[in-house]
C-alpha cells in the first residue's frame, strides 16, 4: 500500500497522462483518492495537470475542507462531485474527471454510450449513461450524477465531460480511458457508415464473462434488473440500469435518428 507522498506522485503521474493524451486543456480536469473515512487528496484548481509536482496536491476531510495546502494552491472547484462520490459509493478510492475529446463530444450532442460494439467495453464499462447538466462548483453536478452511482462507474456529464471513479487512481484512470476509447470507435464506426452490433445473446454470455473474472465495481452485469429478469440488457435502450422496463421500439427508433443527426 502506498503512503501519502507515493499517492501524491501517482496522482501527478496520472496529471501528465491525463494532459499528454489530450483529456484535458490548459487546467482542465481534477482527480482525488481516498487516504481514509477522514482524509482525501485532491488536485488543486488554477493549474495544468501536466505539470504537477507533489507540493500541489491538497489535502481535504470528507466535508471538502481543507487539512493541508501549501501556499497558492485550493482544492480544486469540483470537490463536491467528488466528495458525493466517496459518500455514495463506499468502494470507490479514487475519482478522475477530465474533458476527453470524443467522449466530451457525445456529451456535448446528448447521445450517450449504450451500443454494443466492442466485447471490451462491455466488459469493462457496461453503458455509459449522461448525467444532466449541472453548473460547475455547486450542488447540481453531484445532484445529477448521484442517481447513477449505483449502477454505473462512468458517466458523461451533459456539455461538459466524463467522470470514472474506482478502487484505485490508476484503475478509475484507465475507465476513463476505456471510455474515450469506446466513444472514437462509435465516432468512427458511424463515419464508416454504422457499427455492426454484438447481439444480446453476445452481449448476456460478455456479462456472464465479467461475472465470472470477479472484477470489482458496479455494472449491469450484476445489478440490471432487466438482464436478472431476462429482459433486454441496458445496452442499447439508453435508460438507467435500475429500470424494470423492457426496451421500446420506439425510444430506440429515436435514439438511433438522433445519433444519424449529430454524425452529418
Amino acid at each position: 500500500m502506498m503512503n501519502e507522498f507515493e499517492t501524491k506522485k501517482e496522482m501527478c503521474e496520472i496529471g501528465r497522462r491525463v494532459y499528454n493524451r489530450g483529456m484535458v486543456a490548459a487546467n482542465d480536469g481534477n482527480f482525488s483518492v481516498k487516504l481514509n473515512d477522514r482524509e482525501f487528496l485532491c488536485t488543486p484548481t488554477g493549474v495544468s495537470k501536466g505539470f504537477m509536482t507533489p507540493e500541489y496536491i491538497c489535502k481535504i476531510d470528507a466535508d471538502g475542507k481543507v487539512l493541508q495546502a501549501n501556499k497558492g494552491f485550493r482544492p480544486s472547484s469540483e470537490i463536491k462531485m467528488h466528495m458525493r462520490v466517496y459518500r455514495e459509493r463506499p468502494d470507490v478510492r479514487a475519482v478522475v474527471h477530465a474533458h476527453p475529446l470524443y467522449a466530451t463530444s457525445f456529451a456535448i450532442a446528448g447521445i450517450p454510450l449504450t451500443q454494443p460494439i466492442m466485447p471490451e467495453a462491455i466488459i469493462t464499462l457496461g453503458c455509459v449513461p449522461i448525467a444532466e447538466y449541472g453548473t460547475p462548483s455547486t450542488d447540481e453536478i453531484p445532484d445529477a450524477v448521484s442517481k447513477y452511482l449505483q449502477y454505473y462507474d462512468a458517466v458523461l456529464l451533459e456539455n461538459h465531460g466524463a467522470l470514472a471513479y474506482s478502487d484505485s487512481l490508476l484503475s478509475a484512470y484507465h475507465k476513463m480511458e476505456s471510455v474515450e476509447f469506446y466513444a472514437r470507435l462509435l465516432y468512427q464506426s458511424k463515419m464508416l457508415g454504422g457499427p455492426k452490433e454484438l447481439s444480446k445473446d453476445q452481449v448476456k454470455v460478455l456479462y456472464d464473462l465479467r461475472s465470472q473474472f470477479g472484477m470489482t465495481g458496479k455494472h449491469p452485469a450484476e445489478i440490471c434488473a432487466n438482464n436478472r429478469d431476462g429482459k433486454a440488457n441496458c445496452h442499447g435502450c439508453g435508460k438507467n440500469a435500475n429500470s424494470n422496463e423492457t426496451t421500446d421500439t420506439d425510444l430506440i427508433a429515436m435514439i438511433t435518428k438522433k445519433v444519424l443527426e449529430q454524425l452529418k
